[in-house]
This record gives C-alpha cells, sequence and structure tokens, in this order.
C-alpha cells in the first residue's frame, strides 16, 4: 500500500507503469480532496490500445478506481492538499519502472484544469513514437 500527498491544484502525477515481470494492478482512492484520475490502456493487442479513461474522484464519496495490469495511471489534483491511497498487486521494482509523458499528443488526455507542476520525473517521460509497441502485461 502507498499513500501519496499532492499540494497545489492543477499538479499532474503520472503516467506511470511497471514492466513485466512486475506489472501491477492498482486499486486508487482518494483519501483527501479530488483528483481527475487517468488510466492509459498501453496493451498492444487491445482495442483501446492507446486511450484513456479518467474518472472523478472525491474524498467523501469514498469510490475508487481499479487500474489494471498493461495501463499507465496518472491524476491531476482538482483541489489543493489531495491525498490518495494505492494498493498494488505486486510489490514496487524500481528497475522495472517506466511511464509516459502525461501530455503526450498520440495520448491526449484532457487534463480538466491547465497543468500547473509536473514532477522533473514525470516531465522527463520520453515522448511515444509512431513505433510504440506498448507493454505486454
Amino acid at each position: 500500500m502507498t499513500h501519496t500527498r499532492t499540494v497545489k491544484r492543477g499538479t499532474v502525477r503520472g503516467l506511470h507503469y511497471q514492466n513485466v515481470p512486475h506489472a501491477e494492478a492498482k486499486l486508487v482512492s482518494c483519501t483527501k480532496g479530488e483528483v481527475w484520475d487517468v488510466a492509459v490502456d498501453l496493451r498492444p493487442d487491445s482495442v483501446t490500445f492507446l486511450q484513456w479513461h479518467a474518472q472523478h474522484l472525491v474524498a467523501d464519496h469514498g469510490d475508487a478506481m481499479l487500474i489494471p495490469q498493461g495501463f499507465a495511471h496518472g491524476f491531476q489534483a482538482l483541489t489543493d492538499d489531495v491525498e490518495l491511497l494505492y494498493c498494488h498487486s505486486a510489490a514496487h521494482a524500481p528497475l522495472a519502472e517506466a511511464g509516459i509523458h502525461p501530455l503526450e499528443p498520440l495520448v491526449a488526455i484532457g487534463w480538466p484544469l491547465p497543468v500547473t507542476d509536473l514532477s522533473s520525473r514525470d516531465a522527463s517521460h520520453a515522448w511515444l513514437t509512431a513505433d510504440f509497441e506498448g507493454v505486454h502485461p
């Protein structure tokens, strides 16, 4: 289980995933504030390859979003001082970490607010190329 805190409204975190053999599913809950939670399908044989789905998570509603293996995950803080709780199906493996840039034009996520902050880690994710083959969960 992982707990994160994001201080500033408009901040985007992600889009993160772990490569095989450390691919993981995540159950994401917002425990404080509100987020726009996003999953991007990176499975190459999927009919929804490189498409995204988002859900508005609000702490007071008690809902959650399941991010399956083979999907990248990210979110945007819709309020200041947001906290998320992640339940992972596999242990974190730093050497298996990967990500795609949250402003990737081939994915074109419709972030609801202007992106006001990206971590240096997330901003450094490479842009996808036309020959991106996805990930195998």
